[in-house]
């Protein structure tokens, strides 16, 4: 990977009931670590981490930066500490084993994606190449077994990847992305961005559950709540209609993730919603706050 790039590999889920969430992203070239910024984003590999958080009563937060010698990959497997996804041919395992915030206390268990289909699409978030979004499963079933009172569940649940050769922060300002699960078990994804060059990415997906995907002429983008840290935030809706938000996941000064109610060609859905403020993330006052989430460990090696 060459320096400044990153690839991250995302997972989220939300129980049957709506109660519970989760989201598991996997990162080489941790783009969101102060500690890839501040080292110059010379060596990505060197900034690895599995980020599990989950949501609802007893949310746990965990994000450890690691150095290159935590890093073990092959064809089906990625290792981050004692952390690993394995792909089986038919379902993503995520065997997590990490410390969380802020009680300090193991995170362990075990997280099963299994898609409905693979799609083959990966779309260009810029017309230059530069960064590549690849939506693997979009609409997939997920089964949550931790070592915590009541996190033992099933529901909905959505694998992708990001890749890229230059920071988020350099090449966008703002962005927003949106994954909502049908009836029929497809999904529709929404990608929109404003990009430095002064361009605009505006991107409308529907998923089928075999894994066909098709562009979309997409219902306008349509604001909605800010986040507490008012972070503006938009999602595709039918004229007339006002997303809400359902469940409040992740919120931060730069960046808001949250379970989002929609309406997309007359029909109602309860998906998940990022939000991402590049300009906020952009300065450095965030970079101290963010350490303290992210905690640095660069001496971990396999056999600790």
């Amino acid at each position: 990977m060459p320096p400044d790039g990153y690839a991250w590999w995302y997972v989220d889920g939300i129980s049957r009931d709506g109660e519970q969430q989760i989201s598991i992203i996997s990162f080489i070239g941790s783009v969101f670590s102060p500690w890839y910024r501040w080292s110059g984003r010379r060596n990505p590999e060197d900034h690895c981490c599995i980020n599990v958080a989950t949501y609802g009563r007893g949310g746990r937060w965990t994000m450890t930066d690691r150095g290159q010698a935590a890093l073990r990959q092959s064809r089906n497997t990625f290792e981050v500490g004692p952390s690993k996804l394995t792909w089986t041919g038919r379902q993503l395992l995520i065997d997590i084993d990490e410390v969380a915030w802020p009680r300090m206390h193991r995170l362990k268990g075990r997280v099963t994606v299994t898609p409905s289909a693979i799609t083959s699409v990966e779309l260009p978030l810029k017309q230059d190449g530069s960064h590549v979004w690849r939506p693997f499963a979009p609409s997939s079933e997920i089964e949550v077994d931790l070592n915590q009172p009541g996190w033992q569940w099933t529901g909905h649940g959505y694998f992708d990847a990001n890749f890229g050769i230059h920071a988020l922060e350099d090449d966008f300002s703002y962005w927003t992305w949106g994954r909502f699960p049908t009836a029929d078990n497809g999904a529709y994804c929404f990608y929109d961005a404003t990009v430095r060059d002064g361009s605009e990415l505006a991107v409308g997906l529907h998923f089928g559950a075999d894994g066909s995907a098709e562009v979309i002429d997409a219902p306008p983008r349509t604001r909605f709540a800010r986040s507490k840290w008012l972070v503006r935030r938009e999602t595709r809706a039918d004229p007339g209609y006002t997303p809400l938000q359902v469940a409040d996941m992740l919120d931060a000064p730069f960046y808001c993730r949250s379970a989002v109610r929609t309406q997309v060609f007359g029909e109602e859905m309860v998906g998940v919603h990022e939000a991402l403020d590049l300009d906020r993330f952009a300065s450095p006052l965030l970079k101290p706050m963010l350490a303290v989430r992210v905690p640095r460990r660069a001496g971990w090696r396999f056999g600790d």
